[in-house]
């Protein structure tokens, strides 16, 4: 725990440690004079058909999280696998890698977002621009994974539905660096395949990169199973893997990969 940090691992950490413990005394600060915010709806990353979306969230999202072991496992894989990737890459080529992956994350979850509430947004814009609620029957069972209503759903008033729409917009909100660790996993199991890894759960050695795919296989089973409770936002792991593949692709191609440049 002593040793030494390089500069980006040091500062990834820091700002990560301060921004949690902004989210949870901000609120309680702001309050006393009368105004009601969290950092996550600023800093956090929303849907993009929401009025709270805005571009920089795209990159803040990855430094903000929700809870002590949220920050904790993340950043502990940080603390355990960036110093290596920071001597291999150099800090600036490292930290491109850790955004890079972040970010891509960041768009896979919104076109998740989109692919599976897409039909329901555009459903309710019909119903708005029509007056009937009617476009939204098909739609019943998804909107009831969100809301409670009772009656016919094609017979609610169209400021309900206006109402509805903006509460799904807002309520789809994703926090954590989960998409870059990811990418930083990827990456191990890349360039040191044959590393032997020792689990906490799983006291045997297991080599990086069936670790690595073993975890991508999870993710894709658990994103698709969708199940019930299940606030993991499992498709943003798989798109900073993807990214760290791209990005790994590319500097191989160009013979950069075991470079600083």
């Amino acid at each position: 725990m002593n040793r030494s940090l390089p500069p980006v691992v040091k500062n990834i950490l820091i700002i990560n440690v301060i921004l949690y413990m902004a989210t949870l005394m901000l609120p309680t600060i702001l309050r006393r004079w009368g105004i009601d915010m969290r950092l996550e709806d600023v800093l956090g990353m929303h849907y993009v058909g929401s009025g709270k979306f805005n571009l920089l969230q795209v990159v803040s999202y990855m430094f903000m999280h929700g809870s002590v072991t949220h920050i904790l496992f993340n950043m502990f894989a940080v603390y355990m696998f960036g110093p290596i990737f920071e001597q291999v890459w150099g800090s600036r080529k490292f930290l491109f890698y850790y955004l890079i992956t972040g970010i891509g994350a960041g768009l896979v979850q919104q076109l998740f977002w989109y692919v599976e509430l897409g039909d329901v947004f555009r459903a309710m814009n019909v119903a708005v621009s029509s007056g009937s609620a009617e476009a939204l029957a098909p739609y019943s069972a998804e909107l009831s994974h969100y809301f409670r209503f009772s009656g016919d759903i094609a017979q609610m008033p169209v400021t309900q539905v206006l109402q509805m729409k903006k509460e799904l917009a807002d309520a789809l909100l994703t926090i954590g660096a989960s998409g870059a660790v990811f990418g930083i996993l990827l990456a191990f199991g890349w360039l040191f395949p044959e590393q032997k890894l020792f689990l906490i759960f799983f006291p045997v050695p297991i080599k990086a990169r069936w670790f690595v795919a073993g975890y991508a296989v999870a993710e894709l089973f658990l994103g698709v199973a969708n199940f019930a409770g299940d606030s993991v936002a499992h498709f943003a792991h798989l798109g900073g893997m993807l990214f760290g593949v791209l990005l790994i692709l590319y500097w191989k191609k160009k013979g950069k990969l075991y470079s600083s440049h």
